[in-house]
């Protein structure tokens, strides 16, 4: 039987070797379901206060859209802490992190699952960041998670806290982005490169049975070049404050790329004073699975700055 750790980190490389923002979003749809499964206990009452150290947090079935969605509540005090996971993953991703930034923080801290992930069902159609970020948005609404919260967006959430911010910039205090996929990195040379191998990957799935992990790789390829050639274009608003925690490997295996996604980073922090670079050593692009300590730190820094 294969590890689930290691079958995660070959779907998430069969991801990496599709395209840029499936690189960085991951490939885990395929135990990501059980995994969440196993790591999200039975609803209870999201804000109602217990005896233990780290209240379990409550599930809350939400209507965004016309759909279903999972989100995880760990009650705390407003505003919230509101973390987002990479592509193929569901909120059982940050079970390293929760407990102790709840603890750390005293804050009420907020998960989810994206549409076919975890709890959440399956929505048809192309992956769209600007349809997750008015997901999230709808979620927050109905949680009344909605000022000063803090976004902590790891990979692909990386393209939906872009959105989100634009749109929602009142409402968010500031953000963690975790080896994010960001704007800058998705110049016309390299859109145009990874929407070539997407096309050469979906040509070779033609004919074959439709998985979870394929079916997400589709949603994420269709107009990939348009759609990142757009995603280019977009700047984060300079009035909210963000820091980009950039890991030791990237999720690239080729020097160029990882050395291009690197650039990328450091060119959004060099686009505002309120700003800044943080590196992982010694971790994947799985920094909140190799170095939750990182992201905990970030975040707890993040909190004390603008509240």
């Amino acid at each position: 039987m294969i590890n689930p750790a290691i079958r995660s980190r070959r779907l998430r490389h069969t991801a990496l070797a599709l395209a840029a923002t499936v690189a960085v979003a991951g490939g885990l749809a395929a135990c990501g379901t059980d995994a969440a499964a196993k790591a999200h206990p039975a609803a209870t009452s999201s804000r109602a206060a217990t005896t233990a150290a780290v209240p379990s947090p409550g599930l809350h079935m939400i209507t965004a859209n016309g759909h279903k969605l999972a989100f995880y509540v760990t009650p705390g005090h407003l505003p919230a802490i509101v973390l987002d996971a990479g592509g193929g993953l569901d909120a059982s991703y940050w079970k390293k992190i929760v407990p102790t930034l709840a603890k750390k923080t005293g804050s009420e801290i907020v998960t989810y699952d994206r549409s076919g992930e975890g709890k959440s069902p399956y929505v048809p159609g192309p992956w769209r960041a600007q349809n997750a970020a008015s997901d999230l948005a709808a979620g927050l609404t109905q949680l009344n998670a909605t000022k000063n919260v803090i976004l902590v967006s790891h990979s692909l959430a990386g393209e939906i806290a872009t959105y989100y911010v634009r749109d929602h910039a009142h409402s968010v205090a500031g953000a963690v982005l975790v080896d994010a996929s960001l704007p800058q990195f998705f110049t016309k040379s390299e859109t145009e490169k990874f929407a070539a191998v997407n096309q050469q990957r979906i040509d070779a799935l033609k004919g074959k049975p439709l998985t979870p992990a394929t079916r997400q790789l589709l949603a994420l390829a269709d107009h990939y070049g348009p759609v990142h050639l757009a995603y280019h274009k977009l700047s984060w608003p300079t009035n909210v404050p963000a820091t980009a925690i950039v890991s030791s490997q990237t999720p690239f295996p080729t020097p160029v790329d990882a050395q291009l996604w690197r650039q990328a980073q450091q060119e959004f922090v060099n686009a505002a004073p309120n700003r800044r670079l943080a590196m992982a050593d010694h971790s994947s692009h799985d920094i909140p699975i190799d170095r939750p300590d990182v992201v905990i730190k970030a975040t707890q820094d993040m909190v004390n700055q603008v509240h």
